[in-house]
C-alpha cells in the first residue's frame, strides 16, 4: 500500500513538472541555439537546425518554403519565436490571428542578442541557465573588446558569395563582430544592411583583409579570384558562427579576432 501510495505521489509529480514545462516552437536555426542556451528544449523547430545535436532529432514545422501552420496549431505551443529576418510574416501573423502567442526575436546588436537570450527565461523550465547564459556572453564581449579596442584598425571586406557580390553595412550582426575584434568594415556605411557590390567597388577602398564565411579550403579560391589586383589574406570564420545571430557569434568573434591580431595573446572561449 506504502509502495503504491509512493508511486502514485511521484507520477503527479512529474505530471505537474510537465505541465508547467512551456511549450515553445523555434522558426529558426539560431532561435534555437537560442532556446537551447536558455534552458528550453522546444517541441518543433525549424530545418537546419543542427545545434546542439540533439536539435536535428526534433520535428521539423518551417523551412524554406514556409511555416506548417496546421501542425503548429496541434502542437498547441505557449509561445513561438520568429524571426523577421527569415520567416514569412504573413504567416506568422497567422498564427497569431489563430490564438497563438509569437515573439518575434531579430537582434540587430550583440547586446540584443544576449538580451533575447536573457529575457527567455520567461519560457524556459531553467530560468537561471538562461541568466547564467547570458551573463557569460556579456562577460565574453567584455573580454574581448577590453583585448581588441586599442589594436590598429585593419580595413576588412566582408564577402558573401561571388558572382554576385554581396557584403554587410553597419546594421548587422557580422558588422558588430569586425568591430569588436578592432577592424573597420569598409562598406559599414552603405544605405541598406546587404548591398551587392562590384568588384571595383571593392578594389577602390582598399581592404588590407576579406573575411568569409566558411572553411579554410575555400579562402585559396577566394584569394585567387581577386588577384592580381588585390593580394591581401582571407580569412575563413565558421560559416554557422558567424551567419547565425545566436550565442556561438561570439566563437566567430574570437576566431576573426585570433586571426587579425594573431601576435596578440587570444581570450578562449568556452
Amino acid at each position: 500500500m506504502v509502495k503504491s501510495t509512493w508511486l502514485v505521489g511521484l507520477l503527479l509529480f512529474c505530471s505537474s513538472l510537465l505541465a508547467a514545462t512551456p511549450r515553445v516552437i523555434t522558426l529558426a536555426p539560431h532561435l534555437t541555439e537560442l532556446a537551447f542556451a536558455a534552458g528550453i528544449t522546444p517541441v518543433a523547430v525549424s530545418a537546419w537546425s543542427d545545434f546542439p545535436a540533439s536539435a536535428a532529432s526534433l520535428e521539423q514545422v518551417a523551412n524554406w518554403q514556409g511555416i506548417r501552420i496546421e501542425r503548429i496549431v496541434q502542437l498547441k505551443p505557449d509561445v513561438v519565436l520568429a524571426w523577421r529576418g527569415g520567416n514569412p510574416q504573413r504567416q506568422v501573423e497567422q498564427l497569431q490571428r489563430l490564438g497563438i502567442k509569437v515573439e518575434w526575436i531579430d537582434p540587430q546588436t550583440l547586446d540584443q542578442m544576449i538580451d533575447a537570450l536573457a529575457d527567455l527565461r520567461r519560457w524556459s523550465p531553467h530560468p537561471q541557465q538562461a541568466e547564467d547564459a547570458a551573463q557569460a556572453l556579456r562577460a565574453q564581449e567584455m573580454q574581448l573588446r577590453q583585448q581588441y579596442q586599442q589594436q590598429q584598425p585593419v580595413r576588412i571586406f566582408l564577402q558573401f558569395g561571388q558572382q554576385p557580390l554581396f557584403t554587410a553595412s553597419r546594421n548587422t550582426l557580422q558588422n558588430a563582430v569586425i568591430e569588436l575584434c578592432g577592424g573597420r568594415n569598409i562598406f559599414a556605411d552603405s544605405t541598406v544592411s546587404w548591398p551587392q557590390v562590384s568588384r571595383e567597388q571593392v578594389l577602390a577602398r582598399h581592404p588590407q583583409a576579406i573575411v568569409i564565411g566558411g572553411k579554410t579550403a575555400q579562402a585559396a579560391s577566394i584569394a585567387q579570384f581577386w588577384q592580381p589586383q588585390l593580394a591581401v589574406p582571407v580569412i575563413a570564420i565558421n560559416d554557422d558562427w558567424l551567419s547565425r545571430p545566436g550565442p556561438r557569434l561570439l566563437l566567430a568573434a574570437q576566431q576573426l579576432c585570433a586571426a587579425l591580431h594573431p601576435a596578440k595573446n587570444s581570450t578562449k572561449i568556452d
